[in-house]
C-alpha cells in the first residue's frame, strides 16, 4: 500500500513512516498543506495520514482539495482536536476515519489497514482474482488454495494489480505505486521488467489463470485466461 504522511511534527511523522514501512507500505511524507496538495496533484496513494493542524494552513482544506480533485485515496484524519465539530465536519468532507493524538502506532496501523480493506477489498481480509487469493496482512499468495513464494517487490506487484483487474495501468504508475515518488524522474523503466518476468513465471508454473498482459506502448493489465 502506498501511504501519504501530512505532518508538521517531524518525530511524530518520522515515528510513522518508520512503523508503516516495517509493515511493507510504501510511505511518502509531507509537512505543510502546500507539498501535501502539490504531491497529491501529481502522485496517487491508496491511504492518506492528514493533520488538521498545519503551519501554513487547515488540513481540511487539504481534504477539500483531494475531494474535488476526485482522488480515491482513503483519508484518516489526524488531530490532537478532539471536538465532536471537527470530526463532523471532516467526516462529512469525506474523510474515511480519524484517530485523535495521542495514539498507539498499533492503533494506527489496524486503521489503515481497515480503510484499505473498506476501500480497496470490499471489506474482505483477502483479495481474488481467478484460482489466486491474496491475503495482504500475512502477505501469503495461494493459487487453487495452495501457497507459493513471491519475494517482496513480486508481491507487491501483484497486489498493486489484483486490487485493480482488468484495467490498464502504465508503467509510471506501477513504478510510483511500488516504488515510491519520484521514480518517474529514474531514466528508464529495466528494473519492472526483470520483476514482471520473474512474477509471470511463478504464476504460470503454479498453474494460475490469471496473466499481467503487456499493454504495448502503455503498461500492463492483469487479465483472466
Amino acid at each position: 500500500m502506498k501511504i501519504l504522511i501530512i505532518e508538521d511534527d517531524n518525530s511524530l511523522r518520522e515515528l510513522m513512516q518508520q512503523a508503516l514501512a516495517d509493515d511493507s507500505h510504501i510511505i511518502e511524507t509531507a509537512a505543510n498543506a502546500t507539498t501535501a496538495m502539490m504531491k497529491a496533484d501529481i502522485y496517487d496513494y491508496d491511504c492518506i495520514l492528514l493533520d488538521i493542524m498545519l503551519p501554513d494552513g487547515n488540513g481540511l482544506d487539504v481534504l477539500r482539495h483531494l475531494k474535488d480533485a476526485r482522488k480515491e485515496a482513503g483519508v484518516i484524519i489526524i488531530s490532537a482536536k478532539d471536538s465532536l465539530e471537527d470530526k463532523v465536519t471532516g467526516l462529512d468532507l469525506g474523510a474515511d476515519d480519524y484517530l485523535t493524538k495521542p495514539f498507539h502506532i498499533a492503533e494506527l496501523s489496524a486503521r489503515v489497514k481497515s480503510v484499505f480493506r473498506r476501500k480497496q477489498q470490499h471489506g474482505e481480509s483477502f483479495v481474488e482474482f481467478g484460482n489466486v487469493k491474496i491475503l495482504p496482512e500475512t502477505r501469503q499468495v495461494l493459487v487453487n488454495g495452495q501457497a507459493i513464494e513471491l519475494l517482496k517487490k513480486e508481491f507487491d506487484i501483484l497486489h498493486f494489480f489484483m486490487t485493480r483487474p482488468e484495467r490498464a495501468v502504465s508503467k509510471g504508475t506501477l513504478a510510483e505505486s511500488v516504488w515510491g515518488d519520484y521514480i518517474d524522474q529514474a531514466d528508464n523503466y529495466d528494473f519492472i521488467y526483470a520483476q514482471m518476468k520473474n512474477l509471470r513465471k511463478r504464476l504460470t508454473e503454479a498453474q494460475a489463470n490469471i496473466e499481467i498482459s503487456t499493454v504495448y506502448g502503455y503498461g500492463y493489465k492483469l487479465e483472466q485466461q
